[in-house]
């Protein structure tokens, strides 16, 4: 064969290998984002790490509690549990009793909070990761994990929590056997300010969810002066006197999630029933030092639970009311001595002013933003919150000087009401863009402590999805392709609009 014929045709073969190349890098699916999972850290040590093994020894102390008797309230709805979490042999018995309440597939999600032993931080702090596992399987954690962690004065992060704390896996376990199937809510909790703690956590209740709280009671006191500590905390807790459980000195590891639990069984008038008490020198302990073990339920009606906040949409007319509320704030604050005689507490007496929302407030001059200060997630009623970012988008936005008194009259005011952020869970970033609804979704970017979003209205300037994620990386601080390139936490909200021209 000649030379030049044989180039030819090696060259024929070389493009044909390229195009069955090329067709099937285009066939193949792109690459899923990587999953992260919190491996069992305290398997082997406080239970079991041999599944069997662990499977025998639940069922065993699950047959030893179901010989308590107990007959839940009437007409009355499962709300919350406080759980053990020492080693089992302790403990589990106690933590057994969860047997008597729960039945497989009874709650969907679980926000359970668990005390901070070992790092030391204020607040919560909620894993970044996908899944939790225990030697049962694993556990997905529910949308609601990263939604919560968007409130960063409340939530944040803590490898250090996840590789050390032991008080919320040991609690897994029990909850995998009895419920089954369910996707997790895992919180550690330092010092807090309860109530928004509280309230941070009714915001993503609904009748589906479970609170489970995780504490032991005393520590290494001798058994009699143990048992009778103990009976004094837990009538505490029955009671719901937090002040005074406050006031006491080592009654209860888990102080911090029981007072919160105690926050919400105040506010929905649940009723706490103790399933079971016991210590370590009941179990498995000698009588010297022991430590306390208790099970609560909190029983409540079922209209108390909520689907987030977003009961109903405001009416035009309420809108505007709330437009004219933010107008009145700064004339009050520029003007003090003006007369208020535009909205008056009988204005913003409807039920919808009570739902608490994430607010915005925008300020614009001769068409060009002049402020905008706003929160995503709610952290008070709807008034109050265009109230204080009516100020802080007039004073505080650092993108501009403040406002000035003389400037008022010149500007123009809107105002958005958002909902509850959810998580957009998405395989890549042509799943991302495909999910997106523009001029519908208000959207948020988190990877680590960096995070932005952007406003529905900004829809309006870049119709684009691929821009507009391009540019929300860039507020956030990524490379612009960073939705492409790597995995990222999303969320998406919509918003009601009102201005001053409706």
């Amino acid at each position: 064969m000649p030379v030049i014929s044989l180039q030819n045709t090696l060259l024929k073969i070389r493009a044909l290998l390229l195009l069955i190349g090329l067709i099937g890098l285009l066939a193949a699916p792109l690459p899923a984002l990587a999953q992260r999972t919190r491996a069992a850290v305290w398997a082997g040590k406080f239970y079991p790490a041999n599944t069997s093994d662990l499977q025998h020894m639940i069922a065993d102390l699950t047959r030893q509690a179901q010989k308590t008797g107990f007959m839940p309230p009437p007409q009355k709805k499962l709300k919350a549990l406080i759980l053990p979490h020492a080693g089992y042999i302790y403990s589990g018995l106690t933590a057994a009793h969860a047997s008597l309440v729960l039945k497989p597939r009874q709650y969907k999600k679980i926000i359970l909070v668990a005390p901070d032993h070992r790092i030391g931080f204020r607040n919560g702090v909620i894993s970044d990761v996908d899944y939790y596992e225990t030697p049962l399987g694993k556990l997905k954690l529910h949308p609601d994990a990263s939604g919560l962690r968007l409130q960063s004065h409340l939530f944040q992060t803590s490898p250090a929590s996840d590789r050390e704390e032991h008080s919320l896996e040991v609690i897994l376990p029990f909850l995998q056997t009895y419920l089954q199937d369910f996707e997790l809510v895992p919180i550690v909790l330092g010092p807090a300010y309860i109530p928004s703690i509280a309230q941070a956590l009714d915001n993503v209740r609904d009748k589906d969810t479970l609170l489970v709280v995780s504490s032991d009671l005393s520590h290494y006191l001798a058994y009699d002066e143990a048992v009778a500590k103990d009976q004094e905390t837990i009538d505490l807790i029955l009671n719901l006197k937090s002040q005074q459980l406050i006031q006491r000195k080592n009654t209860a590891c888990g102080r911090f999630p029981i007072l919160m639990v105690m926050e919400m069984a105040r506010r929905h008038n649940w009723q706490p029933v103790k399933l079971h008490y016991s210590n370590s020198g009941d179990t498995a302990g000698d009588r010297q030092r022991v430590v306390g073990y208790t099970t609560i339920a909190f029983y409540g009606k079922s209209e108390d639970d909520r689907a987030g906040l977003d009961t109903s949409e405001l009416t035009r007319i309420e809108g505007q009311i709330l437009v004219r509320l933010a107008r009145q704030t700064l004339i009050n604050h520029f003007f003090p001595e003006a007369p208020l005689h535009e909205i008056t507490a009988s204005d913003l007496q409807n039920n919808c002013f009570q739902q608490f929302n994430g607010t915005f407030v925008t300020i614009k001059k001769n068409g060009r933003l002049r402020g905008c200060i706003g929160n995503i997630m709610p952290q008070q009623s709807i008034p109050d919150g265009i109230r204080q970012n009516a100020i802080q988008a007039a004073i505080h936005d650092s993108r501009f000087p403040p406002l000035r008194a003389e400037e008022l009259d010149q500007v123009h005011i809107s105002i958005s009401i958002l909902s509850q952020p959810q998580a957009l869970p998405y395989i890549n970033g042509q799943d991302l863009l495909a999910k997106l609804r523009p001029h519908v979704d208000g959207v948020i970017l988190r990877k680590g402590n960096a995070g932005a979003t952007f406003l529905p209205q900004v829809w309006e300037q870049l119709p684009d999805k691929s821009a507009f994620l391009s540019a929300l990386c860039r507020k956030a601080g990524l490379p612009p392709s960073a939705w492409q390139e790597t995995p990222l936490e999303v969320f998406t909200y919509q918003a009601q609009y009102f201005d001053e021209k409706n």
